[in-house]
């Protein structure tokens, strides 16, 4: 009997051992191409959300958009062009909600990087750092840092960890912070401190200048906004009048509305190519 619990117990280790020795057994993140639409569900904090629930809501509400609009004009080009609309308004609100979440952790990260600082001057470990964010931290940097906390107790893997923080942050600056640890825990940094707080200081003053900027060029963005949105609410209180409405029934009328719309695109994406700031590329994203 003594002889069988030997053995089981000599096995277990040999199983832990070679879980530790050999990296296939590790887990790891998955590095495939994400596309354009999973990046983007990904900045506004929506990853777990599918693409075809978003596919699926862009053509409900193309479907539901033609249709009012068919009823309403009885015209189908006018009905297929505000359906086009309401079909990408699911992905104009998950583009603002991206803007809006990135513009919030560009304003919490300073104060997220001074907490990192203060937690390494202190002699606490770099995951203990930075699973003290997710209890002390900026509230809305917190559930990514509380998710690392319970990969880390799980995997007992810092690096897979940050792979994983990193995936879930989606930020240019989260990248930085992820890597500049990585390369502390790996070939030690005895400056961390000091570059952690030479690094917020760098991000308070170009948060400062960009809003600034944002501020100075608002009125401009939404004066173009205005123009390229106006012919199309004079279309839509031109639709009760059927006497006025009619005439894009013709094929010259949908001929005008589909010269319009594509007008109306490119300027309104020319508009934003040509006002939109500089934003930093994750050039460190896995």
């Amino acid at each position: 009997m003594g002889a069988l619990i030997g053995l089981g117990v000599g096995l277990g280790l040999l199983l832990v051992g070679w879980t530790v020795v050999d990296p296939a057994w590790r887990p790891r993140v998955r590095t495939r191409r994400r596309s354009r639409l999973e990046s983007l569900l990904l900045r506004a904090g929506l990853a777990d959300v599918r693409r075809s629930s978003v596919v699926g809501t862009c053509a409900v509400c193309f479907a539901m958009g033609a249709f009012v609009m068919l009823g309403v004009s009885g015209v189908p080009a006018i009905g297929i062009v505000f359906g086009l609309m309401a079909g990408a308004a699911p992905i104009a609100v998950l583009r603002a909600r991206a803007a809006r979440r990135i513009r919030e952790h560009s304003e919490l990260w300073p104060d997220a990087v001074d907490n990192l600082a203060s937690a390494v001057r202190a002699g606490l470990s770099l995951p203990e750092a930075l699973i003290q964010l997710g209890e002390r931290g900026p509230a809305a940097l917190r559930d990514p840092f509380v998710r690392f906390a319970r990969d880390y107790q799980s995997t007992g893997s810092f690096s897979d960890s940050l792979d994983l923080l990193k995936h879930r942050l989606a930020d240019a600056t989260g990248d930085r912070v992820v890597e500049a640890l990585r390369i502390a825990r790996e070939v030690g940094g005895g400056d961390l401190g000091r570059m952690m707080r030479q690094l917020s200081s760098f991000l308070r003053d170009d948060l400062r200048t960009r809003q600034e900027l944002e501020s100075r060029q608002s009125w401009t963005v939404n004066g173009a906004r205005l123009a390229v949105a106006a012919p199309w609410l004079v279309l839509l209180s031109l639709s009760a009048q059927e006497d006025a409405i009619q005439r894009y029934a013709t094929p010259a009328g949908a001929f005008v509305l589909g010269v319009g719309s594509v007008a109306c695109v490119v300027a309104y994406r020319l508009m934003l190519h040509l006002g939109r700031l500089p934003a930093e590329r994750r050039v460190m994203a896995s």
